[in-house]
């Protein structure tokens, strides 16, 4: 029995996976069964916390080999000691943790260690009650919730660039869609209430998305399960949602899935990275993972059951592994290839400054991906060998109105003064498939991929494009400014572009405007321009190897059942890389590559060696693909 007075007491953290999850609840049910009041630091300097809450004692973190300092009051503080101290003493009654390892497949290589953290889909089940107490009232709540998602993929398209804009579009076209909506309505018209009314609506049509035989519509049905959790969100009460924020610095984030949404909602410098059970490598998320360089496995070979949450863990997106409690061997294993992965990148960097040029001698143009404004911020020209490809769809998304000759004439400008005489490539507006955009893109297709997109949809809408070809004319007379032109299938959609661009020069000639033809290219997408490339009389090729290898091995980038076999290096894809660039130095010609390929270091080679000697790519690859072209023998 305690006096009255404050008693001590301290014990050292023996549990190699230190105070994650598990031990903080133990710890905290136990602090709780006893009347005293309790209280813990880290170490002797640290600040004290109330030990009776598991947020506070998890803050701490402590890992193991720390000293937790007790302090107690009360009529049982001295029980209350000398229970807890045991309690750490024991580990926590977790016992020895077995090293376990679980395969999965590198969607963004990286490797990171820290702690997991289990993450699920936020339970809202049975919130709102049963019945709609007033029709009117329910309907305007799940309008402003609707709203209120909105205004968030908003914000999220704004704050991830052009490539999370086009990614969440898709959802932002469904909460508009009255045909994805009016049945919700009649549900909460005849008594029922908003959410349930959204979610029965919602499930419904995922269930149709999961049924579909085609595998891009199958893959939507995640956007639609990440729309389906938002509204609901937006609709419940706030102590019904549980949030899955950033966790203390080093969680690595382990899930079923996770929606491109979610992914830009996180802050990624707080986490070691993610592993994901299902998912697939050529995802949305797989895309962001890999240009914001955060280390993703999917397909993870393990059930949530396998693994506690807060548990040491390794995060091999190299050699695709998922490590859980792992050994002291293996922790050296792993900071031994940090060091070399540090000073790998060191390496890189000094690669980012110099010209490409592999082991036998040969000269590699090495040009960026330019998807927005903001990829030019403290980018300098001489790191680069001009722009090999610049996405101009972001100047068509989230402005209310398609952009007029003016706004595009002056981003062209910009890019071309970046440049400071280095080649410039435009690709023209490459929308459709799953980049849609509100007004101009069909809605309904049944294959979206296959349907009316790029130099295709540019062509349906004539005043649009044109308003795009005397931009890009005006611009060409201001520095080395090349076309490009996405999706390309046949000859005559090369040559009607042509005569509607020398239209568009003439025209503004006509009223005094100085313009002039720029070289007109085309992107190598479909298969059949790939294999019959001599029909092609463009000025330029560059190689989209994104789509070229999804028509090729007929298996849609999102498709986790088909990413094995959405596979870069099949034969078949090779094989026609270097149809195309044989054709370009028979022809004299330039045969460049800015598909996701040309990103990465693994691949460089089987490009080099397939013909290429132009590769266009992220602004964050420029060290690793030099460094790459340098280790190559011809």
């Amino acid at each position: 029995m305690s006096d009255g007075r404050v008693i001590s007491a301290a014990a050292v953290i023996t549990n190699p996976t230190g105070l994650h999850a598990r031990p903080a609840v133990k710890l905290t049910k136990l602090a709780k069964s006893f009347e005293a009041q309790l209280r813990l630091r880290v170490g002797e300097n640290g600040k004290w916390t109330d030990a009776k809450s598991v947020a506070r004692v998890l803050s701490l973190k402590a890992p193991a080999g720390q000293t937790l300092f007790f302090e107690a009051e009360g009529p049982d503080a001295a029980e209350a000691l000398s229970n807890i101290t045991e309690l750490v003493r024991r580990n926590f009654d977790e016992g020895s943790q077995r090293e376990r390892q679980f395969e999965g497949q590198v969607a963004s290589a990286g490797l990171g260690d820290g702690f997991l953290v289990v993450c699920s889909r936020p339970q809202m089940d049975g919130f709102n009650g049963t019945e709609a107490a007033n029709p009117q009232a329910e309907r305007k709540l799940l309008e402003g919730a609707l709203a209120r998602a909105a205004l968030q993929l908003e914000r999220l398209k704004s704050d991830g660039g052009t490539m999370a804009s086009e990614i969440l579009d898709f959802q932002l076209e469904l909460l508009r869609d009255s045909t994805l909506l009016e049945p919700a309505y009649r549900s909460i018209a005849e008594g029922k209430p908003a959410a349930r009314a959204f979610g029965q609506t919602l499930e419904a049509q995922i269930a149709d998305y999961r049924s579909a035989t085609d595998k891009y519509f199958a893959a939507r049905a995640s956007d639609l399960t990440d729309l389906r959790d938002r509204v609901l969100t937006a609709l419940a009460p706030v102590a019904h949602v549980a949030a899955q924020d950033a966790p203390a610095e080093g969680g690595i984030y382990l899930a079923d899935d996770l929606t491109p949404s979610r992914f830009l909602e996180l802050d990624w410098s707080r986490w070691r990275g993610v592993a994901l059970l299902g998912g697939s490598a050529a995802s949305h998320v797989a895309i962001l993972a890999r240009s914001r360089g955060v280390p993703l496995l999917v397909g993870v070979r393990a059930a949530l059951e396998d693994v506690v949450d807060g548990e040491a863990a390794v995060l091999d997106a190299e050699t695709g592994r998922l490590i859980v409690s792992p050994s002291e061997a293996t922790t050296r294993w792993v900071r031994e290839r940090q060091q070399a992965r540090a000073q790998r990148a060191e390496l890189d960097e000094k690669y980012r400054a110099a010209p490409a040029v592999s082991a036998g001698g040969t000269r590699v143009a090495v040009q960026i991906n330019v998807e927005s404004e903001r990829t030019l911020e403290d980018l300098a020209p001489a790191s680069c060998d001009g722009i090999g490809l610049t996405r101009t769809e972001f100047l068509f998304h989230g402005r209310g109105a398609l952009p007029d000759e003016e706004t595009q004439y002056r981003f062209y400008s910009r890019l071309i003064g970046w440049a400071a005489g280095k080649p410039v490539t435009i690709r023209t507006l490459d929308a459709g498939g799953d980049k849609p955009i509100p007004g101009l893109t069909p809605h309904g297709e049944s294959n979206p991929f296959l349907g009316v997109r790029g130099i295709r949809l540019s062509l349906a809408h004539p005043d649009v494009f044109r308003v795009q070809l005397r931009a890009l004319a005006r611009a060409a007379a201001l520095g080395p400014l090349k076309v490009m032109l996405p999706m390309v299938t046949t000859p005559a959609e090369l040559d009607e572009v042509r005569e509607m661009l020398r239209e568009e020069a003439a025209a503004l000639g006509a009223r005094g405007i100085v313009a002039t033809v720029p070289p007109l290219g085309i992107m190598v997408e479909v298969p059949a321009v790939a294999i019959a490339i001599g029909r092609f009389d463009a000025a330029f090729y560059s190689i989209g190897t994104n789509d070229l290898v999804q028509y090729v091995t007929a298996c849609s980038r999102e498709s986790a059942d088909l990413s094995a076999l959405y596979d870069p290096l099949n034969p078949a894809v090779l094989e026609l890389i270097a149809r195309v660039a044989a054709h370009g130095r028979a022809s004299g010609r330039e045969v460049s590559v800015c598909g996701e390929m040309a990103s990465d270091p693994e691949l460089v080679p089987h490009l080099l060696d397939a013909g290429i000697t132009s590769l266009s790519v992220a602004p964050s690859a420029l060290g690793r693909v030099k460094h790459a072209v340098s280790d190559h023998a011809r």
